[in-house]
């Protein structure tokens, strides 16, 4: 392969405003980002039954059209990490200069990396995943296992682990890795359009930069929206089983829209101080201290909890995930006319395609907070540190407190599968402890979830200004900060009132299509600046170094 022997791009200058309310950010792409979020704001407040139905038939037309894009697009991100991380002097390249060293220590590097990636999914989906599965997955659907039998313990593993696995953490983790590459290697701005610079080059200081900024705001605002949501439908379930009373709950025993309106108060509010406070203080501090808690709520179910199954399950389940693998990354279910065909495509598209557009929608926020944390660190250790040890992490948890739901089922209990996901985990609590027992781990889980939703928020509220500001790292612009934090919680407010979780579910599905695009891209556009960096060793911004142990 021939490569041009022109130094690569190190300089991207991006125009940002000198004076006025907007100094320091990029007009063109905060301002399109504010007014696009608004509209749809205004549009769901003001139109709800018309608008929340034209998003549905455009969310069907996409799922329809694009469910093949979505999955090969994730295979295709798997098959670049492998490729970096495996070959010797690919893997040894650093993120940043020689000398540099990690900013943060090893714990709370990975604290950070977990709570902002996905630790708020482990107090609902932990529960809700697997048990979902063990009712209902494509095995079921063929016959070849029955529906909350012991014959579909290890069938909901391999569907759960797959959703949560290495595809999952892949999306955030490319993302990362491109931007702390191009940021910290060739000194190009910390913001998405430096990780296209290899294929556009300067275009990106111009309209086509700011395009892809713009797609990448959107992405991550409805992204977050969507794990907000989730978390503000259990975190008003714990507030009602703490006893803080019954009008957390309509007449249908949903979420009442005054209990989201004081939710999002709370979580919004203390995400907003906590970005104020910069990524040292308080980001660090609370994902610190949501790791203890996370530690001390999955110690209480290894005591506590069906321990053996779990570890039983998590063992069997990795085993036939990594076996299955290669062939779940490229099957394709599509309609055929016969009910099994229709159904498992259904299937598909309601989680499988769901889930890699809801990670991709992500990739943009956590992306950039990974290469943000991440200086110093080589690309293997980057990789195992962003993909494979926070999936393995997922995998005992589910394993562990999802096993105990499975098992509890299994011996006759049917108080957990007969409520909503949001109240899983509080239901088998409920079945394990004492009432009084109960109520304590209840608040437990209840400042838990409080804490994993204020570091996912208060980081995407950094790395929104991050990507405004031109890839200026700073803690800048409090308005900016203050504002961001008031439209995430219009966002999920107005579509959980309006519509419920299936509203946001389908606002993020349409908002990640375009950054998918942008994100194979830049899949292309990183092996295309490796085997640049390590073909031509002359080129000064090449550093091969020995990874340390």
């Amino acid at each position: 392969m021939k490569f041009n022997r022109r130094k690569p791009l190190t300089k991207l200058p991006i125009k940002v405003a000198t004076k006025g309310f907007y100094e320091g950010f990029n007009k063109d792409v905060t301002i399109t980002a504010k007014i696009l979020l608004g509209l749809l704001i205004l549009w769901a407040v003001i139109f709800p039954e018309s608008s929340l139905a034209i998003l549905g038939t455009i969310n069907s037309f996409l799922l329809s059209n694009f469910s093949t894009w979505y999955i090969l697009s994730v295979t295709f991100f798997l098959l670049v990490a492998m490729f970096l991380a495996f070959i010797p002097r690919y893997g040894k390249l650093v993120l940043g200069d020689k000398g540099d060293k990690p900013e943060f220590s090893n714990f709370s590097w990975f604290a950070m990396i977990f709570g902002a990636g996905i630790g708020v999914g482990m107090l609902t989906f932990a529960t809700a995943e697997p048990m979902y599965h063990f009712g209902n997955n494509p095995e079921v659907i063929q016959g070849m296992a029955t529906g909350y039998g012991a014959d579909n313990v290890r069938y909901a593993y391999k569907w759960a682990f797959l959703h949560w696995g290495f595809s999952a953490w892949i999306c955030y983790s490319l993302v990362g890795l491109s931007m702390a590459y191009f940021s910290f290697r060739r000194k190009l701005p910390l913001t998405i359009r430096s990780g296209l610079a290899p294929i556009f080059g300067k275009k990106l200081s111009g309209r086509l930069g700011d395009a892809i900024d713009i797609v990448a705001v959107i992405a991550t605002l409805l992204g977050v929206a969507q794990t907000l949501g989730f978390g503000v439908e259990q975190f008003v379930s714990s507030m009602y089983r703490v006893g803080m009373g019954d009008w957390l709950l309509n007449a249908e025993g949903k979420s009442s829209a005054a209990a989201i309106i004081v939710a999002l108060i709370v979580i919004v509010g203390v995400a907003t101080v906590s970005a104020l406070s910069g990524l040292g203080k308080g980001v660090k501090w609370l994902s610190n201290l949501n790791m203890w808690l996370s530690f001390i709520l999955f110690t209480f179910f290894l005591i506590f909890g069906s321990t053996f199954f779990g570890l039983q399950s998590f063992f069997l389940g990795l085993f036939d995930y990594v076996v299955a693998l290669p062939a779940l990354l490229i099957t394709i279910w599509q309609p055929d006319g016969t009910t099994v065909g229709d159904t498992l495509s259904t299937w598909q598209k309601d989680w499988s395609v769901f889930y890699w557009a809801w990670w991709i929608a992500f990739g943009p926020f956590v992306g950039v907070f990974f290469a943000r944390i991440s200086r110093g660190r080589s690309i293997r250790v980057y990789l195992f540190g962003t993909v494979i040890l926070p999936a393995l992490m997922c995998f005992i948890w589910f394993s562990v407190v999802g096993g105990t739901a499975i098992d509890l089922t299994l011996g006759g209990t049917d108080a957990i599968s007969s409520v909503g996901q949001e109240s899983q985990l509080l239901a088998m609590l409920d079945v394990m402890l004492s009432p009084n027992a109960a109520w304590a781990m209840a608040i437990l889980v209840l400042v838990l979830l409080l804490t994993y939703l204020v570091t996912t928020l208060d980081s995407a509220i950094l790395v929104i200004n991050t990507i405004n500001s031109g890839g200026n790292e700073g803690p800048k612009g409090r308005p900016h900060i203050i504002f961001w934090g008031v439209i995430l919680a219009l966002v999920v407010g107005v579509l959980l009132i309006s519509g419920g979780l299936g509203a946001i579910k389908t606002a993020m599905v349409i908002g990640a299509l375009p950054f998918s695009f942008v994100m194979v891209l830049m899949g292309i556009a990183l092996i295309k600046a490796v085997l640049y960096d390590t073909t031509h060793p002359e080129v000064d911004t090449v550093d091969l170094v020995e990874e340390k142990s």
